[in-house]
């Protein structure tokens, strides 16, 4: 299932700023990376569910050394707002200084004005993911084809005490990470595909 969320960014040592809000509490990541979607899916396997992806931005930047630089620059500004990474966050992957608690719209405010100063793309979170599924169209309807023969053969091949719903698991990520962000479902994916997760959601 990852198959579909690794695009590469382009340009040699391009680098984004990530601002990820909460959905459920005033609390918010702050870091970079050259990779987004994938830093985004260590931090929460359902990303889309647990960040607020509406309100949640991406500065894009040149060089790594520029993202590193603005991101100490907002942690150090908030130094006093930071809290604990949430116990749902592996440890591995939380960062001990980058959760600030109460001061989204003070970091929204920064990321604006690195923007408009420096003529740096600024991303709202949730369509620049849209963008990066829909530029993986083809692969996701390849990917969902497969999983569908995986979770057929297992349905009708392998013994329940041995069935491991991997495929299932699997395709339900793919399809609610894509309807998250507002994909066209129809215009993506097999109707055999659509009409598994209609049956599947009863």
């Amino acid at each position: 299932m990852d198959e579909f969320i690794l695009p590469r960014t382009l340009g040699k040592g391009r680098s984004f700023v990530y601002m990820l809000p909460c959905r459920d509490q005033d609390l918010l990541k702050v870091g970079f990376s050259r990779e987004p979607l994938v830093r985004l899916r260590t931090l929460h396997p359902r990303f889309f569910d647990y960040f607020d992806l509406e309100r949640g931005l991406l500065l894009e930047v040149e060089r790594v050394v520029l993202a590193r630089a603005i991101e100490r620059d907002i942690l150090l500004r908030h130094a006093e707002e930071r809290s604990p990474a949430p116990l749902v966050v592996p440890d591995q992957a939380a960062g001990y200084t980058e959760w600030l608690r109460g001061v989204t719209p003070e970091v929204t405010a920064r990321l604006r004005e690195a923007a408009a100063r420096e003529d740096y793309p600024l991303h709202a979170l949730s369509d620049w993911v849209r963008q990066m599924f829909e530029a993986q169209a083809d692969r996701l309807y390849d990917l969902s084809l497969k999983l569908l023969e995986a979770i057929e053969y297992e349905a009708f091949n392998v013994p329940g005490e041995l069935a491991t719903g991997q495929a299932a698991r699997s395709l339900i990520y793919v399809l609610d990470a894509c309807a998250s962000v507002g994909i066209d479902m129809t215009a993506t994916f097999p109707e055999a595909v659509l009409a598994w997760r209609r049956f599947a959601s009863r």
